[in-house]
């Protein structure tokens, strides 16, 4: 009949709260005949416990709680017996939480994706604006994908007016998060005709090297030219 309880769980659970204030986890053996120790794993890491909060109740406190530690699971288990214990999993609740690159600068012609990276428990729902108006998403230029945690806004062939402030914004029962990119197209770079440098560099060494040539031919023949002696 020995058993521990989590939080008055005797049984595996999950437990939701917010990023901020800390929490408390006490684990307490039940129906013990003597002193029993125990043990606290974050993850598949030990907690460091000190020496009066070890046998037969035991405390630990998260502070403060993060949204790293969402989905984290901590777990009180006997010493003697590491079968015996209860885990918990904890449902950390926090408002959008967003990232991403700040400035972009593209070429005329050329496509960028603007990519805004949102973390949020529960998920969000993103918009895009541009320079604080709701974008018009036109047809065939601009392309939206959305993941449970990225947002992306793809524009093709990139114009001068495509030049601006985009604003993600993702919305969340907790609130609001918003990041700001500044897209800036610069002209098309002049583009210069390699191949037919490439090929009139060749053909002016070919037409230096065959005037070398002839030339040396033209001097070889002058010296070889036979002498005549008058009598």
């Amino acid at each position: 009949g020995l058993e521990l309880s989590v939080n008055n769980n005797a049984a595996d659970f999950t437990l939701s709260t917010t990023s901020g204030p800390p929490l408390s986890l006490s684990c307490l053996v039940q129906n013990n005949s003597q002193a029993e120790e125990l043990l606290w794993y974050r993850e598949d890491g030990t907690v460091d416990l000190q020496d009066g909060n070890k046998v037969n109740v035991s405390n630990i406190c998260i502070s403060p709680v993060s949204e790293d530690d969402n989905g984290v699971t901590f777990t009180c288990m006997l010493k003697r017996d590491q079968s015996v214990r209860v885990s918990v999993i904890l449902d950390v609740q926090y408002p959008p939480l967003l990232t991403g690159e700040k400035s972009l600068t593209i070429e005329e012609g050329k496509s960028v994706t603007l990519t805004c990276n949102a973390k949020s428990n529960p998920q969000g729902q993103a918009n895009w604006y541009k320079n604080n108006d709701t974008l018009t998403l036109e047809q065939d230029r601009y392309q939206v994908y959305q993941t449970s945690d990225v947002f992306q806004l793809s524009i093709k062939k990139a114009q001068k007016s495509d030049n601006g402030t985009y604003t993600c914004v993702v919305k969340s029962a907790l609130g609001e998060g918003r990041k700001d990119f500044h897209l800036i197209v610069e002209d098309k770079k002049a583009v210069f005709p390699t191949e037919a440098i490439i090929a009139a560099a060749v053909v002016v060494a070919l037409t230096v090297l065959f005037g070398i040539v002839a030339r040396r031919e033209k001097i070889f023949k002058v010296r070889k030219a036979p002498m005549s002696y008058k009598k």
